[in-house]
């Protein structure tokens, strides 16, 4: 089978889209041939294409963004076209332009409109040809850092400056006053160099209560362009989207009309083909929208578009390569049916600033059911490293209303089960379950208006009652795994003992004792205050499951144990709220000692400064011998495309580095020591 003259094509990306646009292409009988890096040789993508062939390395410079090797393995097997994904080379002008020419269809528009909208500030003078409103700035080619103060000074504070090949968040500083300006200018130009290879901003006034809704447009060779409605993503972290949404909430049916003939004024005015994404801002509490970006790939986001619209966008993708016309050619026959959500679950820690985390995924158990889907890339027993973005997964729920779309992505959300490292799921679930998001029409500064709402406090203590479930489980599961004796004592028949040590927040450990009843109930000494008699209770350790009766009240719970290092973790989800936390929480996770004595404890020295995470050292500002103040930035750390900030804790004079400009780094490393001058002296 085919789609036109596409019987084969290869995909020059990784993870979740990669997957995605297999499944598309497994449904229309189009064979795929994936490349991978040296670290992803055992990835879901690989095993899931009919083809995958290495072309480099972990890093993505040397891997996925070398142009010339994916073209290589595109002609050595055969495929007919190549679907960028998102990101790594899916808005290069460059590749676009070279696929062609070795007569592999870029499936993506011609490089002209990616080189037209790639430059945010070319890409705004055609917008306002084109008749497309846009936003005030300045766009201009002067790019001395004075000159372009003076022009902040001009466009007013706040201000935006944002990278002109800039994407996804990166390359973009808000500046409030004026003496800040300088400093934030040099950063966004040091991360856009990094990311893009281009150092070149614009300004652009910073809207006070601004919408984030943008529009899924589509164009063929044909000279024809549609819009297939819009989504809402005004819920953003850093500008990383954390929600997002179709239909947008709150607009009249006129609005839609006039964002959507825009959007598709936007794509003819650059004879656009395939598809696109029209980003407005929208002043809230008006019918005002302003052009912002033109993204020339398929969205992240994108699933929930298909989800209320009932189109695959992918399969109108090849069909577009392929040199079809668009599927639905009249505006009207392109209706919207229900809500759809998106939350995009990621290895990090929100507790500790979004640190992003890696590691193995010991355990993962995503939710199902009507209207759940869950896009990925990662199974159980994936890795989750330091070289790509760390997704998960997206979670996106549908249904035939708004308030249900909710109710069923906070259900799925609960039923979500990660272990190995810690995700953004409780943070997820706290933002859609906020009564100003449930109301609709949030503005892009909803996280910081409600912060303290949102925030995930680190450290949180697992109930008395949690704790007697995760002893219970190990000790059953120590019972099981030995055929009921264990070397600390723990027998299944007759009365002993086992003792556990777990470990609390503060690094201290409480001491928990578990008998087992000759009439098989356990009792549970969680403290010399709070003991559990007669609990009956059973681990399924073949499904995780644990289910107990403690003080007269029944409990069944998802009970996940893992190990980290020489210590046991035990997971714990509950269904019902309130169960395990006193702040009304549905997990747990607790730390038990293992049973190696002398077990190592990393530390570092005084006034060491650790890596909060693994990354690479982008920016050392000090030597050693050097004086510092309190606060000063002594080194820069890029960690998931993100620039990460390290400061002096205290005055004092830099003692010795840890490494160095361009040097990888471990998760804990040393990475600075600031000695008191009299010390060093």
């Amino acid at each position: 089978m085919a789609v036109g003259s596409i019987d084969k094509i290869i995909i020059a990306n990784r993870g979740e889209i990669a997957c995605r646009v297999m499944d598309t292409c497994r449904k229309l009988g189009v064979k795929t041939v994936a490349v991978y890096s040296e670290a992803d040789a055992n990835s879901r993508h690989v095993q899931e294409a009919d083809e995958a062939y290495c072309v480099g390395p972990a890093e993505a410079k040397d891997s996925y963004l070398r142009a010339e090797k994916v073209l290589e393995v595109a002609n050595a097997t055969g495929a007919k076209a190549l679907h960028p994904g998102y990101g790594f080379l899916s808005e290069n002008a460059s590749f676009a332009d070279a696929c062609n020419s070795a007569g592999v269809t870029f499936m993506g528009p011609p490089s002209s409109a990616i080189e037209a909208m790639g430059s945010k500030s070319n890409s705004k003078e055609i917008m306002i040809a084109a008749g497309v409103p846009c936003t005030p700035g300045y766009h201009g080619d002067d790019q001395e850092p004075e000159k372009l103060k003076a022009h902040a000074d001009d466009v007013g504070y706040p201000v935006l400056i944002k990278a002109v090949m800039g994407g996804g968040g990166k390359g973009m500083r808000l500046v409030h006053k004026p003496e800040d300006f300088l400093e934030s200018l040099e950063s966004c130009k040091r991360e856009s160099i990094n990311s893009f290879g281009d150092d070149k901003v614009l300004l652009e006034r910073y809207l006070t209560a601004p919408r984030h809704v943008e529009v899924q447009i589509f164009g063929d060779t044909h000279g024809n362009a549609v819009h297939l409605h819009e989504r809402d993503c005004s819920v953003q972290r850093r500008h990383q989207k954390v929600l997002e949404e179709a239909p947008a909430p709150g607009l009249d049916q006129t609005l839609r009309e006039r964002m959507g003939e825009a959007a598709v004024k936007a794509a003819k005015a650059v004879n656009y083909v395939g598809a696109g994404t029209v980003e407005f801002l929208m002043e809230a509490g008006t019918d005002d929208f302003f052009f912002c970006e033109m993204n020339t790939r398929l969205q992240v986001e994108h699933p929930v578009t298909e989800l209320v619209t009932g189109v695959d966008l992918v399969e109108w993708q090849l069909r577009i390569a392929a040199g079809e016309p668009l599927p639905i050619l009249d505006q009207d026959q392109i209706k919207t049916k229900g809500h759809a959500i998106e939350a995009r679950i990621y290895a990090e820690n929100p507790a500790r600033n979004f640190l992003p985390a890696t590691g193995h995924l010991f355990h993962l158990s995503p939710p199902t059911g009507e209207g759940v889907r869950v896009d990925t890339g990662v199974r159980q027993g994936d890795d989750v490293s330091v070289f790509y973005d760390p997704m998960i997964s997206k979670l996106i729920c549908y249904d035939e209303n708004r308030e249900k779309a909710i109710d069923k992505l906070l259900a799925s959300l609960k039923e979500y089960e990660v272990v190995g490292m810690p995700t953004n799921i409780p943070f997820v679930e706290k933002c859609a379950a906020h009564e100003a998001f449930r109301k609709g029409g949030v503005t892009t500064g909803f996280l910081e208006i409600y912060a303290d709402d949102v925030q995930i406090p680190e450290g949180v203590e697992a109930s008395d009652t949690a704790k007697g479930l995760a002893a219970l489980a190990l000790a059953i599961e120590g019972i099981k795994s030995t055929n009921g004796f264990v070397d600390n004592g723990f027998r299944l028949h007759g009365r002993a003992q086992r003792i556990l040590n777990f470990k609390s927040n503060d690094d201290t450990t409480s001491q928990i004792n578990v008998w087992s009843n000759r009439d098989g109930s356990y009792d549970i000494e969680v403290s010399p205050d709070k003991v559990f008699t007669n609990v009956k209770g059973s681990y399924d350790v073949a499904n995780r499951t644990i289910t107990a009766v403690i003080d007269n009240k029944a409990f069944k719970a998802s009970a996940v144990i893992s190990n980290d290092g020489n210590d046991r973790v035990v997971s714990l989800w509950s269904q019902e709220a309130g169960k395990f936390f006193e702040d009304k929480e549905y997990y747990a996770a607790m730390t038990v000692e293992g049973d190696i004595v002398g077990a190592s404890v990393g530390s570092g020295a005084a006034g060491a400064v650790l890596s909060p995470m693994p990354g690479k050292i982008v920016s050392v500002n000090y030597a050693v011998g050097d004086v510092v103040k309190a606060g000063d930035v002594v080194m820069i750390l890029e960690a998931m495309k993100m620039e990460h900030p390290l400061i002096a804790p205290g005055d004092g004079v830099i003692g010795s580095l840890g490494g160095g400009e361009g040097d990888l780094i471990q998760d804990g490393q040393q990475l600075f020591v600031v000695e008191a001058e009299e010390v060093a002296a």
